[in-house]
């Protein structure tokens, strides 16, 4: 292993997440499932909200452009983002 580079040595370190034995385990799918119903009528409700509100298509793409750069911040501050 001494002629590797780090890239080559981090290959055989990393921690394979398709074993059984690691990533994250759940005792309980039944809060998940709760969150997940309440968070996407939320969503639901909010999405029709904001399309009642908009005067015209302006408005429209103006809300795309924000959820775009969220988005974009979500991606750029993963934890998963290689460097």
């Amino acid at each position: 292993m001494s002629n590797m580079t780090v890239n080559q040595r981090n290959q055989f370190d990393r921690v394979e997440l398709s074993v059984p034995t690691t990533g994250v385990q759940l005792r309980n799918r039944g809060p998940l499932i709760a969150y997940t119903v309440l968070a996407s009528v939320l969503v639901a409700a909010l999405a029709y909200a904001a399309v009642t509100v908009f005067d015209g298509w302006a408005g429209a793409i103006v809300l795309g452009f924000i959820m775009l750069t969220a988005v974009g911040a979500m991606i750029a501050v993963s934890p998963s983002r290689r460097a």
